[in-house]
C-alpha cells in the first residue's frame, strides 16, 4: 500500500503501486508486508534528524516492524553489537529465501522531493527513481545495510534492478 501524505510533487501512485506489487512478488513477499509513506521534505528531515542524527531529508527511511522500537534499519544497526548485526541479517535473509517472511515487515518513508532532485542529479526519470528507492526501502526491511555489509546489498539491489527492469 501506497500513502501519499504530501502535495508537493505529482506521483503516479498506481505506476508504483504495480512495481510494488511485481517487486514483492520477485522477493515473495506478502500483498500486505509492508507501507510506503510519502511525506514532506520537513518530515523526512525531521526523521533523519531524530534517528540518523542528519540535519537534512532524505529520499528514503525503512522503519521495521520487528519490536526494535520505531527506528531506521541503517540507525538501529549500528547500535547493535556486532555479532546481534549478523545475526539478524543471516536470520532475514534465510526468512525470504523460504518464503517465511514476517507478515509485517514494516514502513518505507519516501521524499519525492528529495528522489525528484536525485533525479535530476543522475539523469533518470522521476518514476525509475521512485521504483529505486522504494527497492532500497525493502532491502533494509529484509535486513540489508549497505553501511555496514561490505557491498553485498548493492549487489542484490542490483540483481534486483535488472529483474525488475530498473537498470
Amino acid at each position: 500500500m501506497i500513502l501519499n501524505q504530501q502535495r508537493r510533487v505529482r506521483v503516479s501512485i498506481s505506476g508504483l503501486e504495480k512495481f510494488l506489487a511485481a517487486a514483492r512478488n520477485r522477493l515473495r513477499l506478502a500483498p500486505r508486508c509492508l507501507t510506503v509513506a510519502l511525506v514532506t521534505d520537513a518530515q523526512m528531515a525531521r526523521w533523519n534528524r531524530a534517528y540518523r542524527g542528519k540535519n537534512r531529508p532524505t529520499d528514503v527511511l525503512s522503519f521495521p516492524a520487528d519490536g526494535s522500537h520505531a527506528e531506521p534499519a541503517t540507525r538501529r544497526k549500528h547500535r547493535q553489537p556486532r555479532r546481534a548485526r549478523a545475526t539478524r541479517i543471516s536470520a532475514a535473509r534465510a526468512a525470504s529465501a523460504s518464503g517465511s517472511v514476517p507478515e509485517y515487515l514494516g514502513d518505507i518513508a519516501i521524499a519525492p522531493a528529495v528522489a525528484r532532485r536525485n533525479a535530476l542529479r543522475l539523469g533518470r526519470a522521476f518514476d525509475h527513481e521512485m521504483r529505486i528507492v522504494i527497492l532500497h526501502g525493502i532491502l533494509h526491511l529484509l535486513g540489508y545495510d549497505h553501511e555496514t555489509d561490505s557491498g553485498e546489498m548493492d549487489r542484490r539491489e542490483n540483481r534486483l534492478r535488472r529483474d525488475l527492469g530498473l537498470l
